[in-house]
Order: C-alpha cells, then structure tokens, then sequence
C-alpha cells in the first residue's frame, strides 16, 4: 500500500497538517456532471448497480477537487434492498420502502444478498485501478439503526417515531432485525475490503434521536458487533464510525463499538472535539450550511476547525453531507483554505 495516503497516517494517530480533506456525499447534486450522469442512469438504485456509471461519479469530485478519499458511489439502502425487501426513490421523497412487519423480519432471507450487491464490489474493484495512488478509497455501510428506521417507517420521519414505537412493542423482533442488519452489513464491508477499499465508514444518521438505554441497546452494541466481525478478517483496516447527534455519548462510542476514527457532526463543539483526539482521529465538523454561505461564515468556520483541531489528528470535513444548493466555487474556496493553511 502506498505510503503516501495522508488519510491513513491520520486514522493511525498521527497529526498531519494541512489535514486530508474529503466530503460526505461528495458524488452528488451540486454537480452538474453528477446530474447529468444520474439523468443517463435513469433510477438513482440504477445508478448504484451499474459499475460503469458509479465509478463515473464516484470519480467525479476527485478529478474537480482532487479530494485525499474517494467514498464509493452508493446508498445505505442497498443492504435491506440485497435482502429482499422493495426500495425505491422518488425525487422529492427520497426512499421509499414497504414497512417490515414482525413475521417479515424472521423470514428475512439472505441467501442471494452478495450476489445482488456484486455490482458494488464490481464498483469498488474498477474504482482501486482507476484512483490516484495517493487517493484513499473508503467504503461504507448503514449502521443497522438508522437503516431500520427506513425499514419499519418505510420513509424517513423526523424524528423516526415508527421505528421508537416499533423497538418499545416489538422488541424481540426488533433486536432480531438489528441482528441481521448488523450481520449482513458486517459481510458487505468485508467484500468492500476485499475488492479494495482501504477504509469503512458506519453511517448511524439517526443516532441522535434515541435515550440512553436505546442508544446503548440499537446504536453501540450492533456497531460493536460490525467491528468485531470486520477486525476478525481485516484487523488493520481502519473503521470510522459516525453516529451523528451522538453529543455527549461520543466518547462511549467511541470506547465500546471499537472504531478507529470518529466523525463528528457540526454541533459537536471544538472543545469537545480536541478532547475526543486524545483517543484517536477526529473526521470534520464543519457545519454544511457555512459551506453553502461562502464568504466569511465559511473562512471563520475553517480557521476555528483548524486552530482547535489542527494539531491532532483530524481528518477535515463536513458534519454531514454536502447539500445540493451548495456552490461549486465555494468548495473551491474550501479546499484551498485546507490546502493553503499554515499552523
């Protein structure tokens, strides 16, 4: 493996500066060669399944911005998608799916769920030969909450009550989904790393809306499981995981599920931030929406990033994924903040 994949040294401990810069969601609307490939795609799932057009997008944002990591082209729903369960999107609904009853759950059947994501391993594999050397390829999972969420709403909600509700009534049958998510997410990351990618990333998007007891019940302990089964194939690659409006309970998630990084969402305050590095990298936080403003909300938001972060090891950001109105000269604008910073 080549030495000089910046994102790794970071993920070992080590403090690089200018940090490795990448961004959630990097592959996506705000580009117009993204639209137009998703336009040739026809459905968004199309796009996932065809190794052609998602190396084409995934490589996109690398060739614009020349990003330290390139993030496969995918969507945390081709996993209930690969076991059998009804996924679509609709533009402005996003997924759609057909809620799982308790009795569908138990006879959740995985049986052809590597042969239905062979495209993606297809993806990862093309993408390794096609990426700079230097170019980290991370790929990456929904944590088995936040997937359940869409499972059992069978659409996003703002505060996923369904999936609340159904976790307090169900819970045997809920525990069970976690399980098999947890299980069959931990395979497709092993493949990912099989077919080349260098790091995985654990996306618990809901994270933030659960107490003490579920956050420990259905955010930590599946994710545990994840790096456990992970480690036990691939103990050197790096795990990050981000379980976004985690807030205080960052640090225990970080100590009990195992990950080598974490990622921080933009609420995340700088204090608490330099604190979670003495335990490993930090990945972020600046806040999507500074990005969106340009101009001085997002000069101050990279300085105050680098000056409380910069001496550490940390892996540069956002605190969630790059929205579509955000301006292509404004990345521009960010990437050479990052690049051109001196302590």
């Amino acid at each position: 493996m080549p030495e000089n994949r910046i994102m790794l040294d970071v993920l070992k401990g080590e403090a690089v500066f200018p940090p490795p810069l990448w961004m959630m969601r990097q592959a996506g609307r705000y580009l117009p060669e993204y639209r137009e490939t998703r336009r040739q795609a026809g459905s968004f799932l199309d796009l996932c399944y065809n190794p052609d057009l998602a190396v084409e997008v995934t490589l996109q944002p690398i060739e614009r911005f020349g990003f330290d990591a390139s993030i496969l082209f995918s969507d945390i729903l081709v996993v209930p998608h690969a076991l059998g369960r009804d996924v679509r999107f609709e533009e402005g609904r996003g997924p759609l799916l057909t809620p799982i009853t308790p009795a569908e759950i138990a006879a959740l059947d995985g049986q052809t769920f590597h042969v239905n994501l062979e495209p993606v391993y297809e993806t990862v594999r093309r993408l390794r030969t096609k990426l700079p050397g230097e170019t980290t390829l991370i790929g990456f999972c929904g944590a088995p909450w936040t997937v359940a969420t869409y499972m059992i709403a069978g659409h996003g909600t703002p505060d996923q009550a369904p999936a609340r509700l159904f976790a307090y009534r169900e819970p045997a049958a809920f525990l069970q989904l976690l399980k098999v998510l947890a299980d069959h997410s931990a395979a497709y990351l092993i493949r990912q790393i099989e077919a080349g990618a260098d790091v995985v990333q654990i996306f618990d998007s809901w994270s933030g809306v659960l107490d003490d007891a579920s956050f420990e019940l259905f955010c930590v302990e599946p994710v545990a499981e994840i790096v456990r089964q992970v480690r036990a194939v691939y103990p050197g690659v790096p795990i990050i995981g981000f379980p976004k409006g985690a807030g205080a309970r960052y640090q225990s998630y970080r100590e009990k599920t195992g990950v080598t990084g974490l990622g921080i969402d933009w609420t995340v305050p700088l204090t608490a931030a330099r604190d979670l590095q003495r335990s490993g990298a930090v990945q972020g936080n600046l806040d999507p929406l500074r990005l969106v403003a340009g101009g001085r909300a997002l000069s101050d938001g990279v300085e105050a990033i680098l000056k409380s972060l910069g001496n550490g090891p940390l892996i540069f950001n956002l605190g969630h994924g790059i929205t579509p109105e955000t301006p292509i000269a404004h990345v521009e604008a960010m990437v050479r903040m990052v690049r051109s910073a001196t302590r």
